[in-house]
């Protein structure tokens, strides 16, 4: 997008009249003609009130003083006023204004005989202005010194002219701005502008001294140190270095600041060896190196050689001095070059030091700056010797930058990451020039190992891309690809991750190009590089594209394939080409796009990057052909049919028109996909028909213009078909707004009926006149959709009818206005919150209309309300728009009505919220109100009074309900049931809140009777006599109607209230004007900075003291506008209220005890919110006072006190870490906060040591919170994997403050850890330690230096491993991984197992020996799953297994503990397993061999007793696990390594062996493994059949199990084992000895189905088997040969299979089933001979349907896949093959059974069930005038929704196909008693309805909505009843 530059605003000078005045004299006087001409021109252009004449006039004047000559004219008096004017007015203008440059223009222009005389006039103007005193004109002078600078030679004269004085000006500058900006603390808008301000005035200063150079070098040589010039440079040099060490000037001032002291030490010192000396002491902050400069100097430098001095000082100085010393092309002297290495090391020094995000940032800008100026330096002919060594790859200066690197890499900023990726390409550059590799650094030992050691790294550390990215520039991709081949395929496989797709594409971007550029330079001859080329980037693509699950491939198409297009456009045909040649239904695994998405994807990505044109006969050059993108486009997987909808719509250009044939495909699209529940689709589908659409318009404004200037009758045929498509799109989409549409649908229409009316507006007459084609009937749908619950469809519906045409919509129409107000109005006292909102949609509407004031008196009269009503404002005033008078007095009448509701609940709140909940009333005046642009209000002095009213009544309602918010547990207070005597214990608490309203109401739901006003008459009547409360009227409670009131009503009436009145006064306070000279000085301002501070007072009331969450939360959004407001106010007071606000609530939590008001339960309630709110509203560019402030007084707080904490004295405690917490999950705060994250960090763990609970339960909370914060939101379910970790070295470069503390905490908690003495201490924080420990890893980047002293964490993790606690001992191995790198880890294990015990005997401690196993476990896991291990053969490995023999008897039965004896088998298992080394001869043999001897000799395969058999104790369990497992590994996983007996069926055997086990975690945990291992081995021989299993399995040891096994989840798993295997490896099925036929397993299976509804899991399993083995059943037996068994059989699976179709079902269930009845379709649901009987086919056919309209998206999918089984037979020509979307295997399934109705010859019958299908099973309206009563009980209950199926759609569906079937057919042989009986169904149906809709309220849309749809349903489906029946009959 182009932005405009914003011109500058020319104004005339403005001149008071003294200065006008004597100007004018001045230029009066006599003189010659030439300068009475100039004189002329000036006084014309002084009295002129026109800028752009001003301009003129001035350029006038500049032209006449270029062509005075000195012979004609003298300088006298008039000459020298003309030169005294034009300086006083270049001067007095802004620098901005564009009159300025004309004035410089003009004396600029002046010959050269005048300009001695023209300096002098400005020096003489600039000068005064520099003596004046006043501090105001500050800015104003700054610019002026600017502009004199900016290419004005006068100018710049006049400055060395004056130089003295202009430093001494800006030294006065920075004193006052240095003051002022102490004194503005909390205004953060004025300390804002004095920043900028300040940093203006440092450019200029240094701009001045940049220009100054010879001047000042001539006085630094000539004069003492006391001259003026010199004193003013001290002095600036003093103000600099006052603002450096100031910590409360902003960055980039700072920074500037430390540019100028270098460039003013360089002005001063000259160009010598000194200058960079003396900056190198300053960044040592060493006096004795600047001992060599001025006394003066290094006294105006005192505060830089401070060792107090502040941190980054040491980095803005190195800024400085790399941007104003020269580095570039100049050979370096010692000291340049010392100065350069130096610059670094400072540098790096940083990194720990400082915690700010922000100066991070500038630490990591300055290094990539310093690597730059480097490679300057060594560019050069002759590097120095020092220079070379101390920058080439491999030097401890360049080793240590790399450590930089690999610590940031990963860092939060975008900024960090950037530029570690520059300064790494900058180090690769400055190895390259030191290296003696330059010709081939391919060949390089230092390239080589960098590049491999990043390769080897994990994928999901971004650092790595970029890093790879600069080694491809320096190496070329071929090199790399030769080190990892696969590196095309796993970037691929990663673009998958959102979050890694970014740089993975750059990265692939990068290879790609460079390999075609190595390829092409190898190839001279054209195109011989294009296959090689293709097969390795576009062969890998297709086949992710075509198999790879859809949401891992969405950003290939983003990311990567326009990239690959770009690079090489003919690679689309390589593609279409091979993806054509694959089988045309390759639909990869399930879940992927197949051959056809992988198709669409490649090709849209073609046609939006222009590489794909449409030809005007052919569609997409005949590259696809229109079946296929008929498919495509109802395709079942959402982004396939998105891909093929962005082929159609997307084009290079917008103006390309569209053929026919596109226009045929988006009607067969539409229709289809209004109703796409997934938002993504939903919004992608959008934005692709917003792309058409204005290729539409523009392309026909083409055609158009085209038509205006030759007609062609082309031209015109084109516009027609635009025109009826437009009509039909419009048509299409208004028929959707039916009574039950769903949610998806109506958003859809709405937002592409808002896309109409923008680009092509509901005119009429005109253009495509859609206008027209809008019916009334069409406008009162989309009114209907005002009434939906949700709020985006009310929303949307209330744009489009403000853009329809009036005459549709008729709301000019009186009676209609009049009704629709008078529902928004008893709406906006509805009991349910949604109506509330309705009624505000429905005012919003109605305001626009200018006869509303009348229609608001008739509803007010015809209400016959006591109240008065307000005046009607006539536009009496004319400059008030319609809108603002109708917003006034809807407003005014509101408040009315509210004033007289808030009455009566002062007197009874019960009474409000049975009648009129006051948030209705509120909801709608906040609405109202957002409506109006306050800004250009006309009837001010009217708002004053509404605005001061509204506040009041706010007020005054809170007050009413803040009793039930503000109580100590509002959720609690008020029971949901009714029982007396839970009751009769709530009166102390009624006590404890005082309610006005003194009832008892809280004891149950209570009748009350309207009538009886007088509060005490309330009494209580037994429940059974509840009245109804009839819907209509729900106003006043005229005609002794009664209410029913809950106590959920009560509570959401409260909380509500509280909600309204804050959004409302958030409202107020952010947009009305604010009365304050500053921003309306026309006192144009409506609410007063006294209002505002009240509404802040009540917020912090609200907030402090609201316990409600609800209630609070709202509160906080109000108050969060509020301090918006107050930031941006122009009024100083009200800007310094945030900051007020926070001390006096820090101060009050810091002497908060239990008595006081504060919440200290329910996580602090709203204090968090308050300060959170406060602290939001600080600029994030400022200095961030307040909150270092508030987070230094809270961290002191979360600190544990010295005194002895009790529960009162920790209350502050408790608030500190709550309000830490919700300050750290602040986003806003974003990395401002990550400074206090070690302090918040130690408070959490140190609160653990609390004895009072409240501080360890806070703890616990800001420790999760913590975590977080530093690793990030949890990006996966792995708990501990690597993405949610941390490099030890990146944590603690992060965090340096947390190094002492862990290890100080550790050496503490590890000296309480000592099991010897049997005694258990716990030490209350070693578990944080662990866990934060346990985040961390060693980054196989940090080579064998130990990063950071992780070593001495070490013997302490060690330790912790021997605690009596398990789980400590577990967290402890986990935590011991990070700190031992990756190359020691082989001699650490030997180290711990050392210190296992040799040999049973007295006093072992088990505790000891299971800690150190696990740490032996924790680190070979790791080190074997390390890609980064060194590969040097395996003997490091083999002195593992021999440093095992010498325990194994740990393993055996010697060992008498089970845990110990287990973790010890998991180790053999892990070195048994993993690794398959040659056997042959080494260590590792013999380990097998000793550990399958164990196995043999263990209790689960040789047991020697009852008490082997049914072991038992402490680990168990896990013991026979730890066995199963190496069992499993021999009979199943990898039989091919151990070296079993030669036994026949020794495997086998084992396998039963672990199957009979007695345990079932046992047998639970060889089923799953044995599962795992047949899938994996289906998926590997998919593509060649069955083959035989690798391992030996007894089938009917499987077969008996499944009929023996009691353990629910063992019998599951056994199922699903079975369900893998082929049936005839099971048939005939065997138990023990005996055989049972399929009949016999068939009943047993039923059975268990039948009774094992409790368990999920078991109930899919047992179905899936059992239809596996229906179908074997029909498909074996011929229709005639089923048994009555077998027939029974069949009817009870199909009943059962028809059950968990049901809505109520689990997901798993529905799933289940929709997989069994698509396996089912050819065999039983389309067969001829009807296995099942018609009634069992039609039901199961209906369980189908009922699934495709499920509203679980997978539930609907999985039953779309019946269209793939469709037999070849039934196939319609024209019908879609293959996975289609569910609403057309919908359509395609009742077409499909209509055909088959008449295969089977069953037509009759099958009308029957299809009629009664379209009737509906809803006979429950026969008793509409109950169902009617929505209980009040249930505010919020809408009934079991389905919000996807949509019941009017599929009634029309069925009526369209039974039409077309009876047409088919002719005389369908239906029995007259059948249609006589539903005819009598229709007929009640009808009748039912008709009486229901009668006693609907008026405008029943609105008021009783849900009830309406009901009905309006059923009249349809009746109707469609009626129409078939009596066709039916007269055929």
């Amino acid at each position: 997008m182009v932005v405009k530059k914003k011109t500058p605003k020319v104004e005339v000078v403005a001149l008071d009249d003294v200065q006008l005045k004597s100007l004018t004299d001045s230029l009066s006087v006599e003189g010659d003609s030439s300068s009475s001409e100039l004189a002329r021109a000036l006084k014309d252009s002084l009295s002129s009130s026109e800028p752009l004449e001003q301009i003129q006039l001035i350029s006038k004047a500049g032209v006449l003083l270029e062509r005075l000559r000195e012979d004609e004219c003298t300088i006298g008096p008039l000459l020298q006023a003309c030169l005294s004017t034009l300086a006083f007015l270049f001067t007095k203008l802004p620098a901005k204004n564009p009159l300025k440059r004309a004035v410089a223009s003009a004396l600029g222009s002046v010959p050269d005989w005048l300009q001695e005389q023209t300096v002098g006039c400005l020096s003489e103007s600039l000068s005064s202005c520099l003596s004046s005193a006043s501090t105001d004109h500050c800015s104003h002078l700054t610019d002026s010194i600017t502009s004199c600078l900016d290419g004005f030679k006068i100018g710049e004269k006049c400055v060395h002219r004056l130089l003295t004085q202009v430093l001494q000006f800006f030294q006065r500058t920075f004193s006052y701005y240095v003051e002022q900006n102490r004194a503005l603390s909390g205004r953060h808008v004025a300390q804002a502008q004095l920043m900028q301000s300040c940093l203006a005035a440092v450019k200029a200063s240094m701009l001045v001294v940049q220009r100054s150079q010879e001047p000042i070098s001539t006085s630094v040589l000539s004069a003492s140190d006391d001259s003026d010039l010199h004193q003013a440079l001290s002095g600036l040099l003093g103000c600099y270095s006052c603002i450096l060490t100031d910590e409360e000037f902003i960055q980039s001032v700072q920074s500037t600041a430390g540019m100028a002291v270098v460039l003013l030490i360089r002005s001063v010192i000259g160009s010598g060896d000194d200058v960079p000396v003396i900056v190198a002491g300053l960044l040592q902050c060493s006096v004795d190196a600047g001992s060599i400069a001025p006394q003066c100097l290094r006294q105006s430098c005192a505060g830089l050689y401070e060792r107090r001095r502040p941190a980054a000082v040491a980095l803005y100085l190195s800024h400085g001095a790399l941007a104003m010393l020269s580095w570039r092309g100049k050979t370096l002297g010692p000291q340049d070059e010392k100065l350069l290495l130096l610059i670094p090391e400072v540098l790096l020094s940083l990194d720990t030091r400082v915690k700010e995000s922000s100066t991070v940032m500038v630490v990591a800008r300055v290094l990539t700056l310093w690597s730059g100026a480097a490679l300057d330096c060594v560019q050069v002919d002759t590097c120095p010797p020092l220079l070379r060594s101390s920058l080439i790859g491999g030097s401890s200066l360049i080793a240590r930058l790399h450590q930089h690197i690999y610590a940031h890499w990963e860092h939060p900023l975008d900024g960090v990451r950037h530029q570690t990726r520059s300064m790494f390409q900058n180090l690769l550059k400055l190895h390259q020039h030191c290296s003696d590799h330059t010709s081939d650094p391919t060949g390089d030992p230092y390239i080589t190992q960098l590049t491999q050691d990043l390769l080897a790294l994990e994928w999901h550390m971004k650092g790595k891309y970029g890093t790879l990215g600069c080694l491809v520039e320096h190496l070329g991709a071929e090199y790399l690809l030769r080190l990892d081949g696969g590196l095309p395929s796993r970037l691929l496989g990663l673009m998958g991750d959102q979050t890694m797709a970014p740089y993975a594409s750059d990265l692939l971007e990068k290879l790609f190009v460079s390999h075609k550029a190595q390829l092409c330079a190898r190839f001279m001859d054209g195109d011989a590089w294009i296959d090689g080329w293709h097969e390795v980037w576009v062969r890998p693509l297709l086949q992710v594209l075509c198999t790879a699950r859809l949401d891992q491939t969405t950003y290939i198409l983003d990311y990567f394939l326009p990239k690959l297009l770009r690079c090489n456009p003919s690679s689309l045909s390589h593609m279409v080409q091979a993806l054509q040649e694959m089988p045309a239904c390759t639909e990869g695994s399930a879940g992927s796009r197949g051959a056809l998405g992988a198709l669409m994807t490649c090709l849209r990505a073609a046609r939006s990057q222009g590489v794909l044109k449409s030809v005007e006969e052919e569609l997409f050059g005949g590259l696809v052909p229109l079946p296929l993108m008929r498919q495509a486009l109802v395709h079942k997987h959402d982004q396939v049919r998105m891909d093929a909808l962005g082929l159609v719509c997307e084009s290079h250009r917008s103006t390309e028109t569209l053929s026919r044939q596109e226009i045929e495909l988006i009607r067969h699209f539409l229709p289809f996909n209004l109703n796409s529940q997934s938002p993504g689709a939903r919004q992608q589908t959008v934005s692709l028909l917003k792309k058409l659409l204005c290729r539409v318009k523009d392309s026909a404004q083409l055609l158009q213009k085209k038509l205006d200037q030759h007609h062609n009758h082309k031209d015109q045929q084109v516009l027609d078909m635009y025109q009826e498509f437009l009509r039909w799109f419009c048509e299409t989409l208004f028929q959707v707004f039916h009574p039950g549409a769903s949610f998806s649908r109506c958003l859809m229409a709405l937002h592409l009926l808002g896309l109409i009316a923008e680009h092509f507006t509901f005119n009429t007459g005109c253009g495509f006149a859609l206008g027209d084609s809008v019916s009334f009937s069409h406008a009162q749908a989309v009114l209907c959709c005002l009434a939906s619950n949700f709020l985006e469809v009310k929303q949307l519906a209330c744009n489009l009818l403000q853009k329809l045409p009036p005459a549709a919509v008729r709301l000019q129409e009186p009676e209609r206005l009049q009704s629709l107000l008078q529902v928004a109005l008893d709406l906006s006292t509805s009991t349910k919150p949604f109506d509330s909102v309705t009624a505000a949609h429905l005012l919003n509407l109605l305001l626009h209309q200018p006869a509303l004031q009348d229609a608001l008196l008739r509803c007010i009269q015809k209400q016959h309300s006591p109240v008065q009503p307000p005046a009607l404002i006539q536009s009496q005033t004319s400059e008030s728009s319609s809108l603002e008078q109708n917003t006034l007095t809807v407003v005014r009448w509101l408040m009315v009505c509210l004033k007289e509701e808030v009455l009566k609940a002062e007197a009874s709140l019960l009474q409000a919220a049975a009648s009129y909940p006051l948030y209705g009333r509120v909801h709608c005046i906040t609405a109202v109100l957002q409506q109006l642009n306050t800004g250009s209000l006309a009837l001010l002095s009217e708002w004053r009074a509404v605005v001061s009213e509204l506040i009041g009544l706010c007020y005054r309602m809170s007050d009413v309900v803040s009793p039930v918010v503000q109580s100590s547990s509002p959720e609690g207070l008020i029971p949901m049931d009714t029982e007396s005597e839970t009751s009769a214990g709530l009166q102390k608490i009624l006590q404890e809140i005082q309610p006005r309203d003194t009832n008892d109401f809280f004891t149950s739901a209570r009748e009350l009777d309207p009538s009886e006003s007088d509060c005490d008459s309330e009494r209580k009547e037994p429940e059974n006599t509840v009245h109804k409360p009839q819907s209509c009227n729900r106003g006043g409670g005229v005609d002794g109607e009664a209410y029913r009131v809950t106590a959920q009503m009560v509570l959401v009436c409260c909380w509500r209230t509280m909600k309204e009145v804050s959004m409302l006064l958030g409202h107020l306070c952010q947009s009305v004007p604010l009365c304050c000279p500053l921003t309306h000085a026309d006192g144009r301002g409506v609410v007063t900075e006294d209002q505002v501070e009240g509404v802040g007072k009540y917020f912090r009331e609200q907030l402090l003291q609201s316990r409600h969450r609800g209630a609070f939360e709202l509160a906080y959004v109000g108050f969060v506008r509020l301090t918006e407001m107050l930031c941006r106010s122009g009024s100083a007071t009200l800007q310094q209220l945030p900051a007020h606000w926070l001390k006096e609530v820090l101060e009050e939590v810091k002497s908060s005890d239990p008595s006081s008001k504060l919440c200290a339960t329910r996580r602090s309630a709203g204090i968090p919110f308050y300060i959170q709110a406060l602290l939001s509203s600080e600029p994030k560019s400022s200095s961030c006072g307040l909150l270092k402030m508030t987070m230094r007084s809270l961290t002191a707080l979360a600190m544990p006190s010295n005194d002895a904490d009790t529960e009162s004295s920790s209350v502050p405690q408790v608030h500190a870490l709550n309000i830490l917490r919700a300050l750290y999950r602040d986003t806003r705060l974003g990395e401002n906060i990550v400074p206090f994250v070690s302090d918040g960090m130690q408070a959490a763990i140190l609160g653990f040591t609390s004895p009072v609970w409240a501080v360890r339960n806070s703890s616990t909370l800001l420790f999760s919170t913590l975590i977080t914060r530093i690793f990030g939101v949890k990006k996966g379910k792995d708990e501990h994997s690597k993405k949610n970790r941390m490099t030890g070295r990146e944590f603690f470069t992060r965090f340096p403050d947390l190094y002492p503390f862990l290890l100080s905490q550790l050496q503490e908690a590890a000296d309480s850890v000592n099991s010897d003495s049997g005694q258990v201490k716990l030490h209350p924080s070693l578990f944080l330690l662990l866990l934060v420990l346990g985040r961390l890893y060693p980054s196989p980047m940090d080579g064998s230096s130990s990063p950071l002293g992780l070593a001495p964490f070490m013997p302490l993790i060690i330790r912790c491993g021997r605690s009596a606690v398990y789980r400590t001992r577990e967290m402890a191995a986990r935590a011991l991984v990070p700190f031992v790198l990756v190359t020691q880890v082989p001699s650490t294990i030997q180290t711990l197992l050392e210190e296992l015990p040799q040999e049973p005997g007295p006093g072992l401690q088990q505790n000891h020996i299971h800690g150190t196993l696990l740490q032996v476990l924790s680190l070979l896991r790791s080190y074997l799953a390390d890609t980064h291990r060194p590969q040097s053969g395996n003997e490091q490995d083999c002195d593992l297994s021999s440093g095992l023999f010498p325990h194994l008897w740990l393993a055996t039965r010697q060992n008498p503990c089970l845990v110990t004896r287990g973790a010890f088998l998991d180790l053999l298992g892990c070195l048994c397993g993993c690794l398959p080394v040659p056997v042959s001869g080494s260590q590792l043999k013999k380990l097998r061999e000793e550990t399958l001897q164990i196995l043999m000799a263990s209790e689960l395969v040789a047991p020697q007793g009852p008490d082997d058999m049914n072991l038992s104790g402490p680990g168990a369990a896990q013991y026979l696990q730890s066995l199963a497992h190496i069992a499993v590994s021999v009979c199943v996983e990898s039989p091919h390594l151990w070296d079993c007996p030669e036994s026949a069926g020794f495997q086998r055997d084992l396998l039963e062996r672990l199957l009979r086990c007695p345990h079932y975690e046992v047998r639970l945990f060889a089923l799953d493994q044995l599962l795992g291992r047949l899938q994996k081995t289906e998926e590997e021989s998919q593509p060649h059949g069955q083959e035989p299993l690798p391992f030996d399995l007894s089938v009917s040891s499987l077969t008996s199990l499944a009929l023996r096994e009691t353990y629910p989840g063992c019998q599951a798993k056994v199922l699903q084992v079975l369900a893998v295997l082929p049936l005839s490896w099971l048939l005939p099925w065997r138990d023990g000895m005996t055989s049972l036929s399929c009949l016999e397993v068939l009943e047993h299976l039923l059975t268990l189905l039948e009774t094992s509804t409790h368990s999920v899991e078991l109930y899919c399993a047992a179905l899936s088997l059992t239809s596996q083995l229906v179908l074997h059943l029909a498909e074996s037996t011929p229709q005639q040969g089923l048994s009555e068994a077998a027939v029974v059989c069949l009817s009870r699976w199909g009943a059962l299979v028809t059950q968990g179709c049901a809505e109520d079902q689990p997901a798993e269930v529905k799933l289940m089933s929709a997989e069994v009845l698509v396996k089912a379709v050819p065999t039983l649901l389309t067969a001829p001979a009807l296995p099942l009987g018609i009634t069992h086919t039609v039901a199961l056919w209906k369980s189908l349907f009922t699934l495709l309209q499920d509203e679980d998206q997978d539930v609907r999918d999985g039953a779309a896949d019946f269209t793939c089984y469709i037999p070849a037979r039934l196939h319609n020509t024209g019908v879609s093959t293959g996975a289609v979307s569910p609403p057309v295997a919908l359509e395609m399934g009742v077409g499909l059974l209509c055909q088959l109705f008449q295969m089977w010859g069953q037509v009759a019958a099958g009308m029957v069930s299809l009629i009664q299908w379209l009737l509906g099973d809803e006979q429950l309206d026969t008793r509409c005038e109950e169902s009617l009563d929505l209980d009040e009980e249930f505010l919020f209950e809408k009934g079991d929704l389905n919000l996807w199926a949509e019941p009017l759609l599929w009634a029309q569906m069925l009526h369209r196909h039974l039409s077309a079937l009876i047409s088919v057919t002719h005389s369908p042989d239906v029995s007259i008693t059948e249609l006589d009986r539903l005819s009598a169904i229709a007929k009640s149906n009808a009748l039912a309805a008709q009486r229901s809709m009668d006693a609907l309220p008026a405008l029943p849309q609105f008021s009783a909505t849900i009830e309406y749809a009901k009905i309006s349903l059923l009249k349809e489906r009746t109707s469609l009843a009626l129409n078939l029946l009596d066709t039916l009959r007269s055929s």
